[in-house]
């Protein structure tokens, strides 16, 4: 790989070739020879990794997104983000990774051409133009530095003011026009999960990384048309397109179901089994739970449907040039996928689609991980509700309604919606002492601090603050929450979680078997970003991967990828941890419960443990470590 290693602290920069298969592998190579394990995640010398797959620039569609590795101020190890479409401008500067150590002294944005590298001092501007936040910066970059924009066709990947002052910012990239100094719609993308964007602003004081080039500068990629179709024959035993076309069919449009997209297949699919009120509903009969999802299918997914399928039909890609599948869905200029509107929506008890479309808007002006904030507002609602915090004392300005059998969803929805406002503008500007510590610390150690500094609260309660969140747990402080599915594999003691590296569905299994399946999940998952791959394609791409990557670059994919960042989890003291918290438990135990398991009851905590304890003694195994 061609690497441009910028050193922030000596305002240095060069370009070396690194053999790596991909970004994700590049990255954990760069963190085992730093030796990041001792530090910490936002120390300057911990290197931030942002790179792109082998197998841009050419014939095969979904195989541009950026890849950020870096060591999480969440989990405190490695954790991997992508960003989707941006790879196919950025490839342009003629590097296929950048790397970030040092600290700069003041604020910096970084503009990285085929000609070279200019580190600039700005301000982070967050109000700008009529935008706010991550848009307003980059506004303000593309009105401010037009001419590098329209003479490198560049894309700007940007923090927002989560990054600034929580732990919990993202990267936020959306695509432009340079001519016309305007966004393309739909064309916007988020890479949140870990902290990437408080990683490299808190880290790094970078703010803004802008990058491109002449057509040309780097390697054509993929162009022999008839390798890919022959490849794909040999495999499928149909042509590339036709087969491209079935495996992506959710994405784009699937005529069974009249809808497409993650929004608009998971709520008919899923059903019952969605997670609403910050996973209460696990503890709901299904009767009643059928109840929710009818108000949900009526008020929150109905409008979108109807408008986005049956009149507007505003369907885009994320920017990667020649991508068919569309899968941007757009609502009146914002683009809906499935968890962050789930997330500021029925997981807050807000039913009402216009609604959530107005905080997933907030979430992404403030650069901030859409999930991980709608288990922080769902926690948050839930202690107001069980009276382990006063409305006043986390900055709202009344009680949410978080009691699904009391819930009324076209009245109380609003006011929930109201009040996750006041959560969300009060946890980035640290408004009271509670918000400012969750802001700071991140979930798990701040319910250790709220269980002391409330401690005669909970006692009477008789819950934790803990008990109200679900979360996996790292080390002594390190933590993850879910993606917002009924999945015990969400929880399980896997190295890297928060992203789909795991056996994800609703299931239930023996430990030892649910292992096996996570870690065959995983493994395939880290090569799928390693090779920069949109795993909306995995269906068709991730049979044919190694013969792509042998017959391509003449490298076999890095099948230890896993193995390696699992073994840096256990050197930097954060491998997984049992299960803390009451309902991370129940999630698991409640699925139990929902396919009528009869060997595993959960009847006290050491069932738990041991269920745990099996599924991370197989997994371990399974990857050849022993402790």
């Amino acid at each position: 790989m061609k690497v441009l290693s910028i050193d922030l602290g000596i305002n240095s920069w060069s370009i070396k070739e690194i053999e790596a298969q991909g970004p994700v592998s590049l990255g954990v190579k760069l963190h085992w020879d730093s030796k990041s394990w001792r530090l910490d995640p936002l120390d300057p010398q911990v290197p931030f990794i942002i790179g792109m797959g082998p197998f841009v620039g050419g014939k095969l569609p979904g195989f541009h997104r950026l890849i950020a590795v870096f060591k999480s101020p969440m989990t405190r190890t490695i954790h991997v983000a992508a960003l989707g479409g941006a790879a196919y401008k950025f490839m342009g500067s003629g590097v296929d990774a950048i790397v970030i150590t040092g600290r700069s002294r003041e604020p910096t944005a970084l503009f990285i051409s085929s000609d070279g590298v200019e580190v600039v001092g700005i301000k982070p501007v967050f109000e700008y133009g009529g935008y706010r936040g991550a848009y307003a910066l980059t506004k303000y970059l593309l009105d401010e530095y037009r001419k590098f924009f329209i003479k490198y066709n560049a894309r700007a990947v940007v923090i927002g003011p989560g990054a600034v002052s929580t732990y919990n910012g993202a990267l936020v990239s959306i695509d432009v026009d340079p001519r016309r100094g305007s966004f393309k719609p739909g064309a916007e993308d988020f890479a949140a999960r870990g902290g990437p964007g408080s990683a490299l602003f808190q880290g790094h004081n970078v703010a803004a990384i802008v990058a491109g080039g002449r057509y040309g500068a780097r390697y054509p990629g993929v162009v022999d048309a008839s390798l890919i179709n022959r490849i794909i024959m040999e495999q499928f035993k149909k042509p590339f397109i036709q087969v491209m076309s079935e495996k992506t069919v959710k994405y784009r449009f699937d005529p069974s179901m009249g809808t497409g997209g993650t929004f608009g297949v998971n709520y008919p699919h899923y059903r019952e089994l969605l997670p609403l009120f910050g996973y209460k509903s696990i503890y709901l009969p299904k009767e009643e739970r059928i109840r929710h999802v009818n108000a949900i299918i009526k008020l929150f997914w109905e409008p979108f449907n109807n408008e986005v399928f049956g009149k507007a039909k505003t369907w885009y890609n994320c920017g990667d040039f020649g991508c068919s599948v569309v899968c941007k869905k757009v609502w009146r200029g914002k683009k809906v996928d499935y968890e962050p509107f789930h997330a500021m929506g029925p997981f807050i008890g807000n039913y009402m689609f216009e609604e959530a479309v107005r905080l997933v808007d907030e979430v992404d002006q403030y650069g901030l991980d859409a999930i991980e904030m709608g288990h922080v507002v769902a926690w948050i609602f839930d202690a107001v509700e069980q009276g382990l915090l006063e409305p006043e004392e986390v900055g709202l300005s009344g009680k949410p309604v978080f009691d699904p059998l009391r819930f009324r969803p076209e009245v109380d929805s609003r006011l929930n919606a109201k009040l996750a406002s006041e959560v969300l503008r009060g946890f980035v500007e640290r408004s009271t002492e509670v918000l400012r510590i969750i802001a700071e610390s991140g979930i798990r150690v701040a319910a250790r601090k709220l269980d002391e500094v409330f401690h005669d609260r909970v006692v009477r309660v008789g819950k934790s603050f803990r008990d109200l969140v679900v979360y996996a747990a790292y080390g002594e402080d390190g933590y993850m929450t879910p993606n917002l599915y009924w999945a015990p594999g969400m929880v399980a003691p896997m190295y890297v979680l928060g992203r789909y590296w795991t056996n994800y569905t609703p299931t239930f299994m023996d430990p030892r078997d649910f292992a096996k399946s996570s870690l065959e999940r995983a493994i395939a998952e880290a090569l799928i970003d390693d090779a920069g791959l949109c795993r909306f394609h995995r269906g068709w791409a991730e049979p044919i991967l190694g013969k792509l990557y042998v017959e391509i670059t003449g490298m076999k994919p890095n099948t230890n990828l896993y193995r390696e960042i699992a073994e840096y989890s256990i050197k930097a003291g954060a491998e997984p941890r049992p299960w803390e918290g009451e309902r991370t438990r129940d999630l698991v135990s409640t699925m139990a419960r929902e396919i009528g398991s009869r060997e595993w009851a959960f009847e006290d905590y050491e069932d738990y443990a041991r269920w745990w304890g099996q599924f991370k003694e197989t997994l371990d195994k399974g990857l050849g470590i022993t402790q």
